[in-house]
């Protein structure tokens, strides 16, 4: 919790200091327009990876397979898809980093790591 604590802090702080320098560099306008553009296609992205993940989903199922793999390509494209809504350049790439398959699969790596260590402390339960 202190980390996402800390996450709520620097993030937004770094995001207005690259947004001020930006402006700066390139102008009001092109960081706007870019700001807009990003958002544009992180809905795009994030529509066309979620659709691939639900094909993945019920094809998993339609197997008698339990779809754990596209559950974590879920998360990552539903919070990749959610930063990259969110003006910011910061928040952009980590969006476009959890929305393209090659880089998704290091996040997903540590997901499933991360919850391993929640259910070996017992923060989440497994029903059988």
């Amino acid at each position: 919790m202190k980390y996402f604590f800390l996450f709520l802090v620097l993030v937004p702080a770094a995001e207005i200091g690259v947004l001020l320098y930006s402006g700066q560099t390139i102008g009001v306008w092109p960081t706007i327009a870019m700001i807009i553009l990003t958002g544009f296609l992180g809905a795009y992205l994030a529509k066309q990876q979620g659709l691939e993940t639900i094909r993945k989903t019920q094809e998993q199922l339609r197997r008698g397979m339990m779809p754990g793999d596209a559950i974590l390509d879920g998360i990552s494209v539903l919070v990749g898809g959610t930063l990259l809504l969110t003006p910011g350049f910061i928040t952009d790439i980590m969006g476009i980093l959890l929305l393209a398959p090659p880089t998704r699969k290091f996040f997903k790596v540590l997901m499933m790591k991360a919850f391993r260590k929640w259910i070996d402390k017992g923060n989440i339960k497994v029903i059988r």
